[in-house]
């Protein structure tokens, strides 16, 4: 296959690691049961992955409660109250808000990569996440003998931790899970919040030399959990500009649920750097309808008239199941859309001659 294809990163758990994760939230199921049921999942996701002749890895963040906070596993200066993101459909999710610091993070995602090259040799990717969500933990007031930019100091060492560990762990790409950019520009249309995220994770990113930002990648998207977005009707044109600025080689970026995907294109052609590569979503994951190998076909050729063909690959416009709960989206039709993505990438390549 000449254009590179990957999937993004979380996907469906299995219906008896999903009951396994609410008896262990109830008490009736030891940590050592739950852990050996997510490692079967990590094992059956690679190797289905592996079945449909996907080049990429990922182990479907299925170790992890969700992709933000991961980290945050054990620590125990958190409040419940934090920051709240609404969806379109009318449900929310809640940050937990940091009440004291240090700030360290307690897992890192090299221990979920780790986990995963225990079943297979072929490339994982390793998702991560971006340290601009993590400074929404801080608190609109302050804490007391920590401050903001304390904080922001501790963030910046701990994510440069996390991506070296992964880097070192032999990770194909590292990927930025920078899901909020879009929605900043709902919160902030000045484009102030969204200039403050990118300045964190460029302090992050500026550490590494120009060969390890090759195997660096940032996604965005406007949210998929339970089949609804966040920002969808945030204008992409606002956003790709100041995105591109972010010191990585690859750029994941939902592109299939667009209402308008030329235009889009459009705007990634005039503003993509000429150094890096660019993943378009070909497939929809919060759409139940599972797309042709043809739909997907047709979609890589409409991309290959904006952007070269050295320059871009395709992907899902977002992980399947960003939380752990999600269960909106069916493992089987998450593996159907992923199979439909890699046979609609081979048939554009060869119809591109590639």
């Amino acid at each position: 296959m000449s254009i590179p294809t990957e999937p993004i990163g979380s996907l469906p758990r299995p219906r008896a690691l999903q009951n396994a994760l609410v008896e262990h939230a109830q008490g009736r199921l030891s940590t050592a049961d739950l852990e050996r049921l997510q490692n079967e999942a990590v094992a059956d996701t690679l190797a289905m992955l592996e079945k449909l002749g996907s080049p990429v890895l990922v182990d479907g963040d299925q170790a992890k409660p969700d992709t933000i906070t991961y980290p945050l596993q054990g620590l125990t200066t958190l409040a419940p109250d934090g920051v709240t993101i609404p969806y379109d459909d009318g449900h929310t999710r809640q940050l937990p808000r940091l009440t004291a610091g240090p700030f360290r993070y307690q897992v890192r995602a090299d221990t979920y990569l780790r986990a995963a090259q225990r079943h297979t040799d072929r490339p994982i990717k390793q998702s991560v996440v971006a340290p601009s969500t993590l400074s929404l933990l801080y608190p609109s007031d302050s804490i007391a003998g920590y401050s903001r930019e304390a904080f922001r100091r501790d963030i910046a060492d701990e994510s440069e931790a996390e991506i070296r560990a992964c880097l070192e762990a032999g990770a194909h790409r590292v990927q930025l899970d920078f899901t909020e950019a879009r929605l900043s520009l709902k919160l902030d249309p000045s484009g102030g919040l969204l200039d403050d995220f990118i300045a964190l994770n460029n302090e992050v990113l500026g550490r590494f030399g120009p060969q390890e930002r090759e195997r660096l990648g940032a996604h965005t998207c406007p949210g998929a959990d339970q089949d609804s977005t966040h920002s969808l009707d945030t204008d992409y044109a606002q956003l790709l500009p100041h995105l591109f600025r972010l010191q990585v080689g690859t750029f994941y970026l939902q592109l299939a649920s667009e209402p308008d995907p030329e235009r889009t294109l459009k705007i990634v052609s005039d503003a993509l750097p000429h150094d890096v590569r660019v993943f378009v979503g070909v497939t929809d994951p919060i759409d139940l309808r599972v797309e042709t190998p043809e739909e997907v076909r047709d979609r890589v050729l409409l991309a290959a008239r904006y952007i070269p063909a050295d320059r871009f690959g395709t992907c899902d416009d977002a992980g399947f199941a960003p939380y752990a709960d999600d269960t909106s989206t069916s493992r089987d039709l998450a593996f159907a859309k992923i199979e439909a993505r890699i046979r609609g990438t081979e048939l554009a390549s060869q119809a591109l001659g590639l």
